[in-house]
C-alpha cells in the first residue's frame, strides 16, 4: 500500500458509510490496513503521526467532518528553537512561499510548514509561535498590498497580530492554515475604519496657508492630543 492508494481506500469509504464526523478511531475501526500503513508511514518531521497531511489529501466534503482526538498535551511554554529547525530544514530554499508563491505546489508547500510550526506552537513552543507570527506575517503584508479589500488593514499591526495569535490557538483543521488566516481577517476586517496616513505640514484646506499642525494641541486638564477645528455652523470647538 502506498499514500495515494490509502487516501483512495479512506474516501471510498466515507463516501459509502457517509459518516457526519469521522477520527484516528474510525479508520482504525473500518480502514485498519489503512491506519497500521498511516502509523507507520505518515509521521511528521518530529515523529508524530501527522493526521493534517492525511485529513488535507481527502476530497474536500469530508475534510470539516475531522474530528481528531485529544491533542497531544502542551509541555507550557517553552522555547526550543531546534524544533522549528527540524521543521524548516527541508525547506530552507522554499520559504519565499510566504512572500511570492510561483503555482499551487508552493501554495501546498506553504500550509505544511504553517501547520508543523503552528502545532508545535499549540504544544507550546514560543519559537515556533514566532516563527509562524514573521512567516505568515509576510504573506498578509501580500494580501494587504494586493487586496482591495485588505488594505483596509493597513496600519493596524497590532491588530493583525492579536488575529495571528488567535488563529495559532484556535487551528484544529480547515484544510489550510493560510486559508483560516485569510478568512479570519477578512470577516474581522468589514468593520475596520481605513486610517490614511497625511503630513501634519500640509495645509488645513486647499489654498490655506495654515498647516494642519497648527491645530494641533494638547489638552491640559486630561493630557489629550486633540485637533482644534471649525464646525460647520461656523462655531469653533475641538474633537479627539
Amino acid at each position: 500500500m502506498d499514500f495515494d492508494q490509502a487516501i483512495r481506500i479512506l474516501n471510498g469509504l466515507l463516501a459509502d458509510k457517509n459518516p457526519a464526523t469521522f477520527s484516528s478511531s474510525w479508520i482504525l475501526k473500518h480502514a485498519p490496513r489503512c491506519y497500521r500503513f498511516i502509523l507507520k508511514n505518515i509521521r511528521t518531521e518530529l515523529g508524530y503521526i501527522d493526521w493534517d497531511t492525511v485529513t488535507y489529501a481527502l476530497n474536500k466534503k469530508f475534510q470539516r467532518r475531522w474530528a481528531p482526538g485529544q491533542r497531544l498535551k502542551s509541555m507550557g511554554s517553552y522555547e526550543d528553537s531546534s524544533e522549528v529547525n527540524v521543521v524548516l530544514n527541508n525547506y530552507q530554499e522554499k520559504l519565499y512561499v510566504f512572500i511570492a508563491p510561483t503555482d499551487q505546489q508552493d501554495r501546498r508547500i506553504r500550509d505544511v510548514i504553517s501547520i508543523s510550526l503552528v502545532r508545535l506552537a499549540q504544544y507550546g513552543n514560543m519559537a515556533a509561535k514566532k516563527e509562524v507570527l514573521k512567516l505568515v506575517g509576510y504573506t498578509v503584508e501580500d494580501w494587504v498590498a494586493r487586496y482591495n479589500f485588505m488594505s483596509r488593514w493597513q496600519g493596524y499591526d497590532e491588530k493583525i497580530q492579536k488575529h495571528l495569535e488567535a488563529c495559532i490557538r484556535r487551528y484544529r483543521y480547515t484544510g489550510s492554515f493560510i486559508q483560516y488566516v485569510f478568512r479570519t481577517l477578512q470577516y474581522a476586517g468589514r468593520g475596520l475604519q481605513p486610517l490614511y496616513a497625511y503630513s501634519l505640514d500640509d495645509p488645513i484646506a486647499f489654498g490655506s496657508e495654515r498647516c494642519k499642525i497648527k491645530n494641533i494641541f494638547k489638552d491640559s486638564v486630561t493630557n489629550e492630543i486633540r485637533i482644534y477645528k471649525r464646525t460647520d455652523h461656523g462655531i469653533s470647538g475641538f474633537c479627539s
